[in-house]
């Protein structure tokens, strides 16, 4: 498997990987092939038609929005979130865009931007076509692109290749949990070790240790940042954050008011602040995906702050394990809400982490399959239903409830010998076959579940 520890974990933009990131990067390149082609300086408009999913919801994650920002050359890792807001006003207002930042083109988004309700393109349910015309109104040039999840992105030649065209060669390939196991045993490395090793093929980075590290300063930054914040949540669904008051009570709270379950409260918290932090399109790090992006971060604060001996080679092992397990979901299902319902972010990320902690406690490669099945097991056909389309209500709350039972699935797996009657490959198989049978109301269009039997006011 050619994936990148860091295909899985990107350091981005809220709300959504695969509605705000996966559409940025898709103008990223589309700016890209337009400069290769010598066709920038020759177009003089552009439109931009979004499908299925990223039109149903699209406005209420950002995709307009990302797309905008992504045509006058700002990137999902580098973007300041705070400044987002006068760059989207100023196209607005001026009805101009910079398009790559050194080409000035017309942009009215009522006449340029299209949200096709009830359409989409054949490859995936997260579609969208950008058009350059020239000054006379032909077409220089379009693609589609597949915002498939996670931030992934694919255009339509793409979608048609095969991924063992383009397999880069790595000591250990693996396609399975099996084989994940299988090369345990022969080789006598852990999971965590394995992607490691493969890692110093891919050409991705000199040193992924300290990029693991830096992710994680992304995570605790998120984390810390949301518990100072207050007020509102945008949107219109007057969700008030609460990750500020939260830390202030955990803070304050009494002696003789501690109970055993006080843990939990600070794990609710982590996953609360990242997700409010995401909602307001913060920096974040998807993991795999944005709508889940607080489970993965909420467990390993746990592990930094409770758990005795943890230490940045776990924070390492920690990632490289969970990335592992997300590579077996993005090869083998999805990771994309839009394609397999909640099941495909929540679930992953809860799975994910499961097997990350209990690697990090000192869980064996059995035990930490074990636990990642475990953490799909029992989210199996969740939906992804978010109320007006904003990745607020349930998905915030949503998060706490991954991380507790990813939390829960490690130690319940650590209680264990690693032997189980469901594997991770058999949960994972499962989890596809869910997705496919899913009605697509329940795969973020907001057009079913708690979407519609909530009144927003």
């Amino acid at each position: 498997m050619g994936l990148s520890i860091l295909d899985l974990f990107k350091i981005g933009v809220g709300p959504s990987s695969s509605h705000t990131v996966g559409p940025m990067v898709a103008a990223n390149r589309f700016l890209e092939t337009l400069k290769v082609k010598g066709n920038l300086e020759d177009t003089h408009q552009i439109r931009i038609e979004l499908y299925g999913s990223l039109a149903m919801t699209g406005e209420g994650h950002a995709t307009d929005t990302a797309i905008m920002l992504g045509l006058i050359g700002e990137k999902p890792d580098q973007l300041d979130p705070d400044l987002a807001p006068s760059l989207i006003d100023s196209i607005r207002k001026t009805k101009q865009l910079n398009l790559a930042g050194d080409h000035l083109i017309t942009f009215i988004e009522s006449q340029h931007l299209h949200f096709l309700h009830g359409h989409s393109l054949p490859k995936h349910p997260n579609g969208m076509t950008l058009r350059a015309y020239d000054e006379a109104g032909l077409e220089l040039f379009h693609d589609n692109y597949y915002s498939v999840g996670g931030g992934f992105v694919l255009n339509e030649l793409e979608t048609e290749q095969t991924s063992a065209n383009n397999a880069i060669q790595v000591p250990y390939p693996f396609n399975n949990a099996q084989d994940l196991l299988d090369i345990g045993d022969s080789s006598g490395l852990t999971i965590a070790e394995i992607v490691l090793e493969n890692e110093k093929f891919l050409g991705r980075t000199d040193n992924i240790q300290r990029d693991l590290l830096a992710i994680w300063k992304v995570m605790d930054n998120c984390i810390k940042r949301g518990c100072e914040q207050t007020g509102m949540l945008p949107g219109g669904l007057n969700v008030r954050r609460r990750a500020h008051q939260l830390h202030q009570e955990l803070l304050n709270r009494p002696e003789n008011l501690k109970d055993h379950l006080e843990v939990m409260d600070w794990v609710n918290l982590f996953a609360i602040a990242v997700n409010e932090e995401n909602a307001v399109g913060g920096r974040v790090v998807t993991a795999p995906t944005n709508g889940a992006a607080g489970v993965i971060p909420a467990v390993l604060a746990y592990y930094h702050h409770f758990v005795n001996g943890s230490d940045e080679e776990g924070i390492c092992t920690f990632l490289s394990t969970a990335s592992a397990i997300g590579m077996l979901y993005k090869k083998n299902a999805s990771i994309s809400a839009a394609e397999v319902g909640c099941q495909g972010e929540i679930g992953v990320a809860c799975s994910m982490a499961a097997g990350a902690l209990c690697a990090v406690m000192g869980g064996n490669n059995r035990q930490i399959e074990n636990a990642a099945e475990i953490g799909m097991e029992h989210n199996l056909g969740l939906t992804c239903d978010p109320i007006a389309g904003l990745v607020q209500v349930p998905c915030i709350e949503r998060n706490t409830m991954g991380a507790v039972k990813a939390i829960n699935a490690a130690r319940l797996a650590l209680k264990g010998d690693g032997q189980h009657r469901v594997s991770l490959d058999d949960v994972i198989e499962t989890m596809r076959q869910t997705g496919l049978d899913m009605q697509d109301k329940y795969k973020e269009t907001a057009t079913g579940g708690l979407a519609v039997n909530v009144v927003m006011c």
